[in-house]
């Protein structure tokens, strides 16, 4: 009898441990198959909600990291490079507006942010020591404050090669440690900068337009070259990425973006009605209307505000290049680098765009997008160094282009 218990009870403990064993099974079942569904709820929920920017920390990190490494000499060896003070993540099929400033004219980002819903790469000059402390201590707030600045804003400091950008301490300047949000950064900029013409700096030190244009779109498949005085039609950027991701045929394609001057910057246009509205009434012009007409003429400004009104963003028509037309445009591929020995002011664009054209693309007008620069352009006066700047960039664009016969010896085109 008392062996027939004990058979019974280790039969009972078996059969426990066997059901045990069952639910065990069934609850990790459950829980694969509801961590696979909750993975797929994720990845469904972050095509629509993309994670957070990396935090404010990890990006004030990368600052430190960047003014650590004491920056690289340009080719010249006249400039100071410190690349990525701020980072953003490319999509390789992205269109990235990459443009230039001074420290002073950092105000315009705002507005830069607004209309542009891409990426955005800057490259800003620091002119003085002073101006190497102010970029730092201000990429540090804007960093801290601005969260677009930290997931859409690339940006690149370049100073005189005696200078050195230092890592900042927050509590210099004492002003920018007390802020609190990015409106309030920009705030405080408007009242300490001295926005300006880039090139007219006041100092002894040659604005490197190329070399910062060169490095803004560093590393971009796509992008569209700017000033930091211009703003895209709103839209824009979706617009071309709709256009790129719909086709492959965009290769030595450059997609001009005509680009405009408007009489009063406080009334930025938005889309083409508004813009042409203005234009009709002289308070819009075609851009370096009142300083080198031939250097946009060939986009057809006519042409293009006749065009029929259209929703999607196509070219519209074919320009052939020619001298001296310097034209805004998105490129991708083995697109030409700007030449670094222009600097200051004149052939700095017109000598990229002719070799552009020299490498073989061919330049496609846009239908709809457009790019406003605040203000008209007038005449310029040059103090005697500056002017003795654009006299030498213009013995060196003559040069250039001999340059270009011989580097290109098969290409039927000429500039």
């Amino acid at each position: 009898m008392q062996m027939s218990y004990a058979i019974r009870c280790a039969f009972y403990q078996l059969l426990l441990a066997a059901l045990m064993l069952v639910a065990m099974l069934q609850l990790l079942y459950l829980s694969l198959l509801s961590g696979l569904h909750g993975q797929e709820e994720q990845d469904q929920y972050f095509e629509f909600f993309p994670p957070s920017p990396r935090s404010v920390d990890q990006v004030k990190a990368q600052l430190r990291t960047a003014l650590a490494s004491g920056g690289v000499l340009d080719a010249s060896g006249d400039y100071r490079v410190y690349r990525g003070l701020l980072k953003t993540t490319l999509d390789p099929n992205d269109v990235i507006l990459a443009t230039h400033a001074s420290v002073d004219n950092l105000l315009h980002l705002s507005g830069l942010l607004e209309r542009w819903e891409g990426p955005l790469s800057v490259s800003v000059f620091a002119a003085t020591k002073e101006e190497a402390q102010l970029a730092t201590v201000l990429s540090y707030a804007l960093s801290s404050h601005c969260p677009d600045m930290r997931a859409r804003v690339a940006m690149h400091l370049v100073c005189p090669s005696r200078y050195e950008a230092a890592v900042p301490d927050p509590r210099e300047p004492g002003e920018f440690a007390l802020l609190r949000s990015c409106q309030e950064v920009f705030d405080k900029l408007a009242r300490v900068a001295q926005p300006g013409i880039n090139y007219a700096l006041g100092t002894n030190v040659s604005y490197p337009n190329n070399l910062l244009r060169n490095l803004a779109r560093e590393g971009a498949n796509y992008a569209l070259v700017i000033d930091v005085d211009m703003v895209p039609s709103e839209g824009l950027w979706r617009g071309l990425r709709e256009m790129l991701d719909q086709s492959n045929q965009w290769g030595g394609t450059a997609l001009v973006v005509p680009a405009f001057e408007i009489r009063r910057a406080r009334r930025m246009p938005m889309n083409k009605n508004e813009l042409v509205q203005l234009y009709q009434v002289g308070e819009v012009r075609p851009f370096y209307y009142g300083l080198c007409t031939p250097c946009q003429a060939p986009t057809n400004y006519s042409r293009w505000v006749n065009l029929p009104e259209e929703s999607l963003l196509r070219p519209a028509y074919v320009v052939p290049w020619q001298d001296p037309w310097e034209p805004f445009y998105v490129a991708g591929g083995k697109v030409p680098t700007f030449d670094e020995r222009f600097r200051q002011y004149g052939f700095n664009r017109i000598s990229q765009a002719c070799e552009l054209h020299m490498v073989g693309f061919d330049f496609e007008v846009l239908n709809e997008g457009f790019l406003v620069h605040k203000g008209f352009k007038e005449a310029l006066k040059f103090h005697p160094q500056k002017e003795a700047e654009n006299q030498h960039n213009k013995i060196l664009y003559r040069q250039f282009k001999q340059e270009l016969k011989a580097k290109y010896p098969n290409s039927p085109r000429r500039c």
